[in-house]
């Protein structure tokens, strides 16, 4: 296990469901760093610290919406997949979308599991518990 914590990105233009996450953090006593973007693009640039934004600290992990604007979650996903330095970095999508070809597509893109968000206000807190462990039970690259 690392003894760093791990920075968790929330990609998500939904600033409502953003906040559910930071509550569901806070109520279950998670201190976990949360950086935020708002789309695809703002999340590479974290990611690679482009644009005069400070680079994502390692271990970090992605919390992924799909329907945003400028770059959607799957748009996001291929650009990930194709940089060498990034390419290994753990994804988890949160989403409203139930569909089969989105949960295909996502998978097809490695990523580490497909989560609804259904209702923020009950669901998130399970959600995140369930991301704490595997976070915590992980050993991480880098």
């Amino acid at each position: 296990m690392n003894s760093r914590a791990v920075t968790v990105l929330v990609v998500d233009d939904d600033k409502v469901d953003v906040a559910a996450v930071r509550r569901a953090f806070a109520a279950l006593h998670i201190g976990n760093p949360i950086v935020e973007a708002n789309n695809g693009i703002e999340a590479l640039e974290f990611l690679r610290g482009d644009n005069d934004r400070p680079k994502l600290p390692s271990p970090h992990i992605v919390l992924l919406d799909l329907n945003m604007p400028r770059m959607n979650g799957v748009e996001f996903l291929e650009e990930l997949r194709a940089d060498v330095e990034l390419r290994t970095t753990v994804v988890f999508v949160l989403t409203t979308s139930n569909a089969p070809d989105d949960r295909q597509e996502c998978y097809e893109r490695h990523i580490s599991g497909y989560l609804l968000k259904h209702q923020p206000g009950r669901d998130f807190p399970q959600t995140v518990a369930m991301l704490e462990q595997y976070w915590r039970a992980n050993v991480f690259a880098g």
